[in-house]
């Protein structure tokens, strides 16, 4: 198997994405291969001078930089090393990309050179959080803005499939995220959404609300990409409060710094939670290949962990997976009632 990671994407590249690809293969990965697609002579610098074998660079010159507008990126900087990946996987030089990067440049880049699986009309990003019960996955976080009832119906297919490939949930618990429980709350979106998820072969318990996304109410939550996003955004915010709160108030004072050494296991299982690097990145799901969309801060260890994933969506075939789901369900609804 062969993964390109992006050498030059996000907060800490290319240390960070050095460093990952060095550790994964030096852990015994006869049949991996990784990739570092990126200005060759920066990476040469950073790679240590016994470098394991498996490991590759491809000159990439070009950066993409976070503020710039994904559309414009992709006709300016055709050797950017987002672009250069996406055509190696499109070339099937690669069966994975994986990327720190600008999320928006990924997205267009993999929709625009690879395409999307047959039958699937809007690819989407799929976001693990933690909840009360283990983990929540929630589809759309930013890929779609607007969406139709029919591409909602197929992110529940798809990141249903996902969970039960990489969470090993058999039948996952779909909800469709709206403002109440009752079949009769939300817009025109969600109402019609509700309907064709009820008529599926998902295992669909109806409407939750935002609150539930972190009890653990459902595995999977289904909502468009602008929700979705903002979400993302807000759980992240809540998350870093907590671990901040946690820490200034345990050297607050003496009583804090006692009550932080008898609780220290439980804070440290906390913060593992609630540790995005813990979950590795998002994959894209619907696109003609395996692409995973990283934080921008991501560590080493995150991106450690965004290989595993990669790794067992191309070994699963998830994409194949999504193609026959979706066709099974449309021939499903062809049937006469």
């Amino acid at each position: 198997m062969r993964i390109a990671l992006d050498a030059m994407g996000g907060d800490n590249a290319p240390d960070v994405l050095v460093e990952a690809a060095v550790q994964v293969l030096h852990s015994n990965r006869d049949n991996l291969e990784i990739l570092l697609v990126g200005d060759r002579t920066l990476l040469e610098r950073r790679l240590p001078s016994g470098r394991p074998s498996g490991l590759s660079i491809i000159h990439a010159p070009e950066k993409v930089e976070m503020q710039e507008s994904p559309t414009a990126v992709l006709r300016k900087k055709k050797s950017s090393s987002i672009a250069v990946a996406t055509r190696l996987q499109k070339q099937g030089e690669v069966d994975a990309f994986i990327s720190a990067g600008n999320t928006g440049a990924v997205v267009v880049s993999s929709l625009l050179t690879l395409g999307a699986v047959e039958g699937v009309s809007r690819p989407a990003i799929a976001s693990p959080f933690p909840s009360k019960t283990g983990i929540c996955t929630v589809l759309d976080t930013g890929a779609n803005v607007d969406c139709k009832p029919g591409n909602l119906l197929q992110l529940g297919i798809m990141v249903s499939l996902y969970v039960n490939h990489i969470f090993g949930i058999k039948k996952p618990k779909v909800g469709l995220l709206s403002i109440g429980e009752e079949s009769s709350k939300g817009n025109s979106l969600t109402l019609e959404a509700y309907r064709l998820l009820s008529e599926s072969e998902l295992n669909f318990i109806g409407n939750i609300e935002g609150r539930d996304v972190l009890r653990g109410t459902v595995d999977v939550v289904v909502c468009d990409g602008f929700v979705g996003n903002v979400i993302l955004k807000f759980t992240e915010s809540i998350f870093e409060m907590v671990s901040s709160t946690i820490d200034t108030s345990t050297r607050a004072n003496l009583f804090g710094r006692i009550g932080t050494y008898f609780l220290k296991s439980a804070f440290n299982k906390l913060r593992q939670e609630l540790n995005y690097e813990e979950y590795g990145g998002a994959p894209l799901l619907g696109v003609r290949g395996i692409t995973i969309i990283c934080h921008g801060s991501s560590s080493a260890k995150a991106i450690r962990n965004a290989i595993k994933v990669a790794e067992r969506l191309v070994q699963d075939g998830i994409n194949e997976c999504i193609k026959n789901q979706l066709k099974g369900e449309a021939n499903g609804r062809k049937k006469p009632s």
